[in-house]
């Protein structure tokens, strides 16, 4: 079993960054990382991930050049930068990663909610001013 909890988030002013942390139980070498998040009223989408066993990133448009996908494999941790802020950002942020089995995970299909079997319980990111 796979536990994942992420910190980090908060109130920021559009234009403001925040970095978004998650902690595993397990080093996360191999491992597809995704960070997701879900809108009130919205379904959860993948915004940046982390491919299996290669470790291309993927990032959906939106976000693209603004977040920055990363982990430290000997800190059992796995990050989410975010840059340049806005309202439309704002949402709960789920980190949520999926073992390394043999077979590859193309970064892109690891930002697909069905893929993860282990999630974080999230955390609130709120763009305002």
């Amino acid at each position: 079993q796979v536990q994942l909890v992420e910190s980090g988030g908060g109130l920021v002013q559009p234009g403001g960054s925040l970095r978004l942390s998650c902690t595993a139980s397990v080093y996360l070498h191999d491992y597809g990382i995704g960070w997701f998040r879900q809108a009130s009223g919205k379904k959860r989408e993948g915004v940046a991930c982390i491919g299996s066993p290669d470790g291309w990133t993927y990032y959906k448009d939106s976000v693209k050049g603004r977040f920055t996908i990363s982990r430290d494999v000997a800190e059992k941790m796995a990050y989410l930068q975010m840059d340049d802020l806005a309202p439309e950002d704002t949402a709960v942020y789920y980190c949520a990663v999926v073992p390394p089995s043999g077979s590859h995970i193309p970064a892109q299909s690891m930002c697909d909610p069905r893929r993860s079997p282990y999630w974080g319980q999230g955390t609130q990111v709120t763009v305002s001013s």
